[in-house]
C-alpha cells in the first residue's frame, strides 16, 4: 500500500513525554526532555530492491539468499528535502545516517543529502553519522539528537529502537506521506494481532497518529492539539494500559481508555464552541 500510494516518507517521532519519564528503560536523566522526528524512506532501499529471491553458491552448491540495497539519486533528493524541512521547522539540526564507510549505496546516500543541504538548506546544521555509532549513541545520548534522516532498512531499526527511550511502543505515532496524495497514519506498532480482542492495546499511540493526520494531513492544527491534549490530561491523571503501568497509577484496557480519551476531546471542542 505505502508503494502504491507512494508514501515515501515516513514521518516517526519518539518524545518522552514528562509523565512517563520513569517508564523508559533508561535512567530519568539521560531520557528527561528527549524529542526526536526520524524521517525514515520507506519505498526503497534493500526491502525493495531488485534482484532478490534464492539461489545457489556456484562454488559450494549451498542455497543462498540475496536482496539488492539500492538507491537513486532522486529518491535520495526528495527524502533529504523532507528531513531538511522538518529540521527548520524544529531545531535546525540534522543527523544523516548512513552506512558510507562500507556500502557504495550509503556514500552516494551521504553525496546527495550533503548537495542538497548546501546548495538548499545552508542554515541547517547537518551530520552524518554511521548506523552503528547512531544506534550506540541514541541510547548514551538521545538528548543530542533533533532530526534524523536515514533509508528504509536503518530506519526500521532506529525507529524500534527509539521507542525504548519513551517506554514503549504503545506510545509511538507515524506518518507515511508522499507529495500529492493521500497519506498513511498508524502506530509504529501496526495491528498487534497477538494482542487482538484482548482489551490489552494502548491506544494512545493511534490517537496521536490521528493528530499527525490533522496537523500534517489536513491543515487542521488546533484538531490536532486537542487530541495530543487529550493524551497528555489522560496521562496526568494517572490512567495507563498494561504497556506503562507503575505502581499508583490506574490500569485500564484499551476500551476504558478510549473512553478518557474521547470524554476529553469531546468536552475541549465544546469549550472550543462555546
Amino acid at each position: 500500500m505505502r508503494a502504491a500510494l507512494n508514501a515515501y516518507a515516513n514521518l516517526r517521532p519518539a518524545v518522552v513525554l514528562p509523565q512517563l519519564v520513569g517508564a523508559s528503560s533508561l535512567k530519568p536523566e539521560i531520557v528527561s526532555g528527549v524529542d526526536i522526528m526520524i524521517v525514515r524512506e520507506l519505498v526503497g532501499g534493500i526491502y525493495f530492491g531488485a534482484p532478490r529471491g534464492f539461489g545457489k553458491c556456484d562454488k559450494t552448491g549451498a542455497r543462498t539468499g540475496f536482496n539488492t540495497m539500492v538507491y537513486s539519486e532522486p529518491e535520495v533528493e526528495r527524502i533529504a528535502r523532507v528531513a531538511f524541512n522538518l529540521a527548520k521547522k524544529r531545531g535546525n539540526r540534522l543527523v544523516s545516517v548512513d552506512k558510507a564507510n562500507v556500502l557504495e549505496v550509503s556514500q552516494l546516500w551521504r553525496e546527495v543529502v550533503t548537495k542538497i543541504g548546501s546548495s538548499e538548506f545552508p542554515e541547517v546544521e547537518l551530520e552524518h553519522m554511521y548506523i552503528d555509532n547512531a544506534a550506540m549513541q541514541m541510547v548514551r545520548s538521545p538528548k543530542a539528537f533533533d532530526t534524523i534522516v536515514t533509508g528504509n532498512i536503518f530506519g526500521d531499526i532506529l525507529s524500534d529502537e527509539a521507542s525504548m527511550l519513551t517506554g514503549s511502543l504503545g506510545m509511538l505515532p507515524s506518518a507515511s506521506v508522499s507529495d500529492d496524495g493521500p497519506g498513511i497514519y498508524e502506530p509504529v506498532h501496526g495491528s498487534a494481532p497477538d494482542i487482538a480482542g484482548k482489551d490489552l492495546a494502548n491506544p494512545m499511540a493511534m490517537v496521536l497518529s490521528a493528530a499527525m493526520m490533522c496537523r500534517y494531513g489536513l491543515d487542521l492544527p488546533k484538531v490536532a492539539e486537542r487530541l495530543e491534549n487529550a493524551v497528555t490530561s489522560a496521562l496526568d491523571e494517572g490512567f495507563r494500559t498494561g504497556d506503562l503501568w507503575e505502581e499508583g497509577k490506574k490500569r485500564v484496557g484499551c476500551k476504558e481508555l478510549g473512553e478518557v480519551l474521547k470524554r476529553s476531546v469531546v468536552a475541549a471542542g465544546a469549550k472550543a464552541r462555546a
